[in-house]
């Protein structure tokens, strides 16, 4: 899958039309990434073997992912007034990514991330969100001129949950194809999120945390999918790592696993 929902909807949307915009409303974070050759136990420290500050969030990586496929994409983001928040803009401007509605603020630093890896792959993660949290509904009004003319609109929760529902709601109000990525998962997430998100992506813990139902192996992830379709999705993915996804959706409601390519995995971040 892409950051649109199928790989054929990302091509339709990527190629039918490269002036489509995707329009973010997400994190932007500074990553801090330390290379080890396995994850550390509580109160143990270990030897890294590499070290680099990276740009990131998970709505930044995958606007990066769609401008590069082609599309016309913008961010809708808050970062600090400080010398990480301009470097993160100027990385959106290389990658061809309009920053019209990337805010700044005084009152909050720019989010950071810290990041450990381990040789195959498999990570650990603390989130400060910072300015992420302070984009609010003023900064989605101003915004509201490019998200009606959008042809998709992907949220995720790395700000407020209420900022990224009225997003999706504006959207929808304006017939923009909406993706909705809950992570972090949070267990009492709002009804409506499932309501007004045309595809509804998320991993195998976070479906375990949505709907209660233990994700072991692809005919779990069919079960937590139906949970989630019942609650008003018309589609569901859900991401597997290594074993591809699950997906369903109300014209296929019957769970489908598909099996993706088995490659070496260098960061799953």
């Amino acid at each position: 899958t892409c950051c649109c929902g199928t790989v054929e909807e990302s091509r339709e949307i990527c190629q039918e039309d490269v002036f489509s915009i995707i329009i973010q409303t997400t994190e932007c974070c500074l990553e801090y990434n330390s290379l080890t050759s396995r994850l550390p136990k509580t109160g143990e420290t270990i030897h890294g073997h590499k070290f680099f500050i990276g740009f990131g969030g998970k709505g930044a990586n995958q606007c990066v992912q769609a401008a590069r496929l082609g599309a016309k994409t913008s961010m809708v983001c808050k970062v600090g007034k400080d010398s990480f928040g301009n470097d993160h803009i100027e990385n959106l401007k290389r990658n061809d990514i309009s920053t019209e509605f990337t805010y700044q603020t005084k009152d909050a630093a720019t989010g950071t991330a810290s990041i450990i890896v381990n040789n195959e792959g498999q990570n650990i993660i603390i989130i400060v969100a910072g300015a992420n949290l302070l984009l609010n509904s003023e900064d989605l009004k101003e915004a509201a001129s490019v998200i009606s003319r959008a042809k998709v609109m992907i949220c995720q929760l790395e700000v407020t949950p209420a900022t990224s529902l009225e997003a999706l709601t504006m959207a929808r109000t304006s017939g923009v194809k909406t993706l909705f990525n809950p992570a972090p998962a949070i267990a009492d997430l709002d009804p409506r999120f499932y309501t007004l998100s045309d595809v509804f992506c998320c991993n195998e813990s976070e479906a375990e945390i949505l709907t209660g139902v233990t994700v072991c192996s692809p005919a779990d992830a069919g079960k937590a999918a139906l949970v989630l379709m019942e609650r008003g999705c018309q589609v569901v993915i859900i991401t597997l790592g290594a074993d591809g996804c699950v997906m369903l959706s109300r014209t296929e409601p019957i769970p489908k696993h598909i099996v993706t390519e088995k490659v070496k995995a260098v960061d799953t971040t």
